[in-house]
Order: structure tokens, then C-alpha cells, then sequence
């Protein structure tokens, strides 16, 4: 897929010859060490936040600027091809005043051999750009999901979302006081722009920063009061956290591998004024540590939230889409059908596995409720791709199975 589209260039040279903007010496400096010395292995916000620790020189405005040029490096390089050391979308400039600092980088390495000879504020060239580039790798997509429409949405930053827990009306009248545009995606989802200044304005107990279609998988749960649940793998605990509001008479236990995890997530339920769930650290991919932790305990509901290659998050983590290597695709596939396996034998008869990822690739989604059917006899009552690119959201994959009504051993 080629197509032209409006981009900001930047040719990182190792010496900037002019005076007459300074400051952008500094940037130039920065960012090209940022490119030369990321390498994926942790996320870049977070290698960002640690760099930047070590240059306490850098102000606000000179960190946003380099976290936009970062982010449009790795949103966009691999469609550019050699066209300069980095390259971003126009709209990845926050600000006018940010699109002022970004052409002033344009300028300084506008030499005429990389870039069109003559660039000003008002003019921004016209390249070819191939999104397929982005992606070269023969891994199939789920139903549900054009590959194209996928792709051209890395370019954009996914927007805001917050869940509205409790006084939509005072909510929406703080953003209006605030200038802050929303949107209702539906009655309790409110889409933002990114990086919109909520947390001085809004009180942390009326809502919930989650993404639209993490909300979604929500209407799958049909959660009754007294029903045992477990999220065997919560993370952050947004599903739980999402479930209980949903229903708060739930018994609710939860597991992960990480005691900073579970530590994070009863932090989360006593900031929204709930009591913390029952909660296990352990490793769910091993039957043994499982059984260990659980022994024969059995739930009307499990959901499996599982770890995948975080594909339909790509817009927001455009470094992952950059070092993407397809062999992890099998290893993840491998892990869920495990985990899935593993916890379905604590599911009550009758009960229900609620099985989720933030992945779009079929061998994540569909082939792993093939093989948990084949291997437990669950009936599929259903499966969805939520395909969250039209709203500037996630995408998600949800698969609902139910139990045989007829208990079977441990």
C-alpha cells in the first residue's frame, strides 16, 4: 500500500554548522543517541523516562520534543526506507509551538541532498511512504480486521478513553470548564485527546483511564452477585476493576506473577473505594504452581486476560511494531493455549472461561479456541474481534466458552 502522505523529516548530522537556533543543537544531540542506543528490550516510555533522568538540563518542552520524534522514528522509519535517520507524521507535534521546534530541525538539516532544498513553516513536503513496509511478515490476521485499515492506523496515536464510574454530569462539567473536548463513545465512555491534563481535574475515584475496547470486553462478563470469579492473569487489574463496578456483589480472586503487580492492583481497588480481592502470586502456565496456589477450588468464571505479542497496541507502542520478531508469535500461541488449559480445570460445571488478548493475530485468537475446545470439550458460545481502528482505539480479541453442566474431575 503506497500512498503520499505529509511528513516531517529529520536528517541527524553528527555537527550543526548554524547559530541561529541553538537549543536545537542540544535536541539533535539527544535524539540520535536515543535511535542508537534503544533497542527494544523494555518500553520506550520507560527507557524515555530513565534517559531522560541523567539530563535534568532538559526542559519540559525540549522532552516532549524528543519523545515525539522518538515515537514518529519507530511509528513511521520502516516505510520511508533511506530517507534520513528520522522521520514523523505532522500530526505527531502536540502543539503549534512544537510544529515550530520540529520545522526549526527541518531547517537545520535541510542540505538539499536529503531533503527538498527549500523548506518553511507553511510547506510540508510530500513523499511516498508504504505502509506494508511496516509490516513484511506473513503472520495471518483475524477475521474482522482489514490488514491495510490495521496499518494505516500505527501512524496515529490512539486517543484517551476514560470509563465514567460514578457522576457522568460533574464529569463532563469539569472537561467543559477545563476546555477539554470528549466524545461519548457510549454511556460511561468518554474518548479524550491524548495526553489530555485529567488527573488535576477530575477526582481519582470517578473513573477509570481504560481504553474503549478494553471497556467492551466488559459486555461478555454478565456478572451475578455471589459468583465466584477469578482473573488469573490481572495485570493492572482494569478487567477486575471493570468487573466489580460492573457487579459489585462478586467474589472476586485474582493471580499474577509479580508481587509489584498484585501489591499495584490492591492499590488501584482501595484508591476506588473497594475491598481488594483475594489474591495469589503464581505462575498459571505451571499446572503444578497452579494446583499449588488453587488447589481445588473452582470458579464460576475465569478470565483469562492472557500475555500476547500486544498487537492491537501497536498505535500506542509503535516500538513494538519496529523490533516485532515473528517467532514470538508461536511462543505466545503456545503459552495461551497452556494457561487456558491450565485454568479451564478450575471452572465450576456449568461455569464459563472468558478468554481475552490485545492481539489481532489469529494464531493468538482463533487457533487458540480451536485448541481449547479440541482439548476440553467447552462449547464455544461465542468469539469477536473488536476492532477498535475506527475509533482510534485498542484492538481486542474475546472468546466465551461454557462448561459441560456435568461435574468432571480435577
Amino acid at each position: 500500500m503506497n500512498f503520499a502522505a505529509p511528513l516531517l523529516l529529520f536528517n541527524f548530522i553528527p555537527t550543526l554548522q548554524t547559530t541561529n537556533f541553538n537549543p536545537m543543537r542540544y535536541i539533535w544531540q539527544h535524539i540520535k543517541a536515543i535511535i542508537e542506543t534503544y533497542n527494544g528490550s523494555v518500553p520506550l516510555a520507560h527507557f524515555l523516562k530513565n534517559y531522560f533522568k541523567q539530563y535534568p538540563i532538559l526542559g519540559s518542552r525540549d522532552r516532549k520534543t524528543l519523545s515525539a520524534m522518538a515515537y514518529s522514528w519507530y511509528r513511521v522509519k520502516k516505510g520511508i526506507g533511506s530517507w534520513g535517520l528520522g522521520i514523523g507524521p505532522f500530526d505527531s507535534a502536540q502543539d503549534d509551538n512544537l510544529k515550530a521546534q520540529m520545522i526549526a530541525c527541518m531547517k537545520l538539516c535541510g542540505n538539499g541532498k536529503l531533503l527538498p532544498p527549500a523548506i518553511d513553516g507553511a510547506t510540508i513536503p510530500e513523499i511516498m511512504f508504504d505502509a506494508t513496509a511496516l509490516f513484511p511478515f506473513d503472520v495471518a490476521l483475524s477475521a474482522g480486521i482489514n490488514k491495510d485499515e490495521w496499518l494505516q492506523s500505527m501512524l496515529v496515536q490512539p486517543h484517551l478513553f476514560l470509563r465514567i464510574r460514578k457522576d457522568m454530569g460533574k464529569t463532563t462539567s469539569l472537561l467543559n470548564g477545563a476546555q477539554i473536548p470528549y466524545t461519548f463513545i457510549t454511556d460511561n465512555c468518554l474518548r479524550l485527546p491524548n495526553g489530555a491534563k485529567i488527573d488535576t481535574i477530575l477526582p481519582e475515584d470517578t473513573y477509570a483511564v481504560q481504553d474503549a475496547s478494553s471497556q467492551q470486553t466488559g459486555t461478555f462478563f454478565h456478572p451475578k452477585k455471589n459468583e465466584q470469579w477469578y482473573d488469573c492473569c490481572a495485570g493492572a487489574g482494569g478487567k477486575s476493576l471493570l468487573l466489580k463496578d460492573l457487579e459489585p456483589g462478586v467474589r472476586l480472586t485474582v493471580s499474577d506473577t509479580r508481587e509489584s503487580i498484585i501489591h499495584n492492583l490492591k492499590q488501584r481497588f482501595k484508591q476506588y473505594r473497594m475491598e481488594p480481592p483475594v489474591a495469589y502470586v503464581t505462575d498459571v502456565s505451571n499446572r503444578i504452581l497452579l494446583s499449588k496456589a488453587l488447589g481445588t477450588k473452582q470458579f464460576d468464571n475465569i478470565i483469562c486476560d492472557a500475555p500476547c505479542s500486544g498487537s492491537g497496541t501497536w498505535a500506542r507502542t509503535p516500538e513494538q511494531l519496529y523490533f516485532f520478531d515473528p517467532k514470538t508469535v508461536d511462543k505466545f500461541s503456545a503459552l495461551q493455549k497452556t494457561i487456558a488449559l491450565n485454568v479451564s480445570r478450575h471452572i465450576k460445571p456449568g461455569g464459563r472461561l472468558i478468554y481475552i488478548t490485545c492481539s489481532v493475530f489469529k494464531q493468538e485468537n482463533e487457533d487458540v479456541v480451536t485448541e481449547v475446545v479440541q482439548k476440553t470439550g467447552m462449547k464455544l458460545i461465542d468469539s469477536e474481534l473488536i476492532n477498535g481502528t475506527d475509533i482510534g482505539a485498542d484492538s481486542m480479541f474475546v472468546g466465551q466458552f461454557e462448561t459441560s453442566p456435568h461435574p468432571s474431575p480435577l
